[in-house]
């Protein structure tokens, strides 16, 4: 969906903030969308919010680029998740998109969904980095920007001693016409539809499990004095890497002597633990991805949707939904409907980048995805079958 003029856009914009609540602001030649807020004890909800804007003049080399992006707040007492879009003269035809996955309190995504990208568009030199495609020199600078705005970020909620135990994890896309690049931080994950087939693109940050990445992290954090307990650090914390988190950063000591006092430790092991680094780092995994003529859509969301779908399922889901009616925004809203269904007792994020190079209406039924549902429906109708087996075989006289 194209917004064929600027009357048309504002129309629609009120009528879509007023159905779902989300904000839209414009300053100078950047268009950026927030979904969420921070709102808590509202129960389950979605915030949904589409980005089919008219672009300006430097933004025409992806205007052919259709986002998608849906908010939903799970079984969980707060909404500290996020995301953001961001189309600006600043990125050189490129657009940014992240989201993030609040912790203890709203505070870190409040500050990152702001700064971030601004210490990002700094380092970057705008978006001269990105478009030389130089991916050692873009490592660094990414790097510097999240570093940056982690030390901000602590030094903020330090001075406003609110929700000082705060942290978020966050993922960053900047995506061009032939080209993504991705800035990872936490547990959210990024897939690329290549022609139907999903591609995880981004390693969970977590200090547990036996892949390659997991054992990395659990390495890492035993050098820098830490231990795990439970998949957790400390036994507290189960994502290794993440802004804010202080009490693994700046006041590991403090978290320490806290411990003993709570009685999570005793004293004589407390004595005995040097830290000699952060447990938590906000240091990013970055990475280029080329994108052929085979590249479909990006689907960045946070681990309350890929805990609970698999990713195959994900692609296929999003696929047909195009298929069907070739409404990015739509089929984001149908996605964050199915996590819902499937009993997510997490918030989720979903940010979809539709990358205007498959016509959609013209492509043919996946066979597979009949496979499929005819394979679940039959293992659903064997345990049905074997519950009303055993209940007769229990209760008969």
């Amino acid at each position: 969906m194209a917004l064929s003029s600027p009357h048309l856009q504002k129309v629609l914009l009120n009528r879509l903030c007023c159905n779902y609540g989300y904000t839209i602001t414009a300053k100078k030649n950047i268009i950026q969308k927030a979904v969420g807020g921070g709102g808590g004890g509202e129960g389950r909800g979605i915030c949904c919010s589409a980005i089919a804007i008219d672009a300006p003049a430097p933004l025409t080399s992806v205007s052919g680029i259709r986002w998608g992006s849906t908010l939903i707040q799970g079984p969980r007492e707060e909404m500290e998740d996020d995301a953001v879009i961001v189309q600006s003269d600043d990125l050189d035809g490129f657009t940014y998109a992240a989201v993030f996955d609040g912790h203890a309190g709203f505070s870190s995504v409040k500050f990152l969904r702001e700064e971030l990208y601004k210490e990002c568009i700094t380092a970057l030199q705008g978006g001269l980095l990105l478009n030389r495609k130089d991916i050692n020199a873009i490592r660094k600078a990414l790097q510097e920007a999240f570093e940056n705005a982690d030390r901000k970020l602590l030094n903020w909620l330090e001075s406003s001693g609110k929700e000082d135990e705060s942290g978020s994890t966050a993922t960053v896309l900047f995506v061009g016409n032939d080209t993504l690049i991705i800035s990872h931080v936490g547990d959210s994950s990024v897939v690329l539809s290549r022609s139907g087939k999903a591609e995880i693109l981004t390693n969970s940050h977590r200090p547990y499990g036996s892949n390659k990445a997991s054992l990395q992290e659990i390495r890492r954090i035993n050098e820098a004095g830490g231990w795990i307990v439970n998949g957790r650090i400390c036994g507290d914390i189960s994502v290794s890497r993440a802004f804010g988190d202080m009490r693994f950063k700046t006041k590991k000591n403090e978290m320490l002597e806290k411990g003993v006092k709570e009685g999570r430790w005793p004293e004589k092991f407390a004595s005995r633990i040097q830290f000699k680094g952060d447990l938590v780092t906000a240091s990013p995994d970055v990475l280029q991805v080329p994108l052929a003529s085979d590249a479909e859509f990006v689907l960045l969301a946070s681990d309350g949707l890929w805990d609970y779908m698999k990713r195959d399922e994900i692609v296929d889901i999003v696929r047909n939904q195009l298929r069907e009616h070739g409404d990015v925004q739509v089929a984001c809203e149908a996605l964050a409907r199915t996590a819902l269904d499937r009993r997510t007792q997490d918030n989720v994020s979903i940010v979809i980048a539709d990358l205007g190079r498959t016509d959609w209406r013209n492509l043919p039924v996946q066979k597979q995805n009949f496979v499929f549902e005819l394979g679940q429906a039959l293992v659903t109708i064997c345990f049905v079958s074997i519950g009303v087996w055993l209940s007769t075989t229990m209760f008969s006289p």
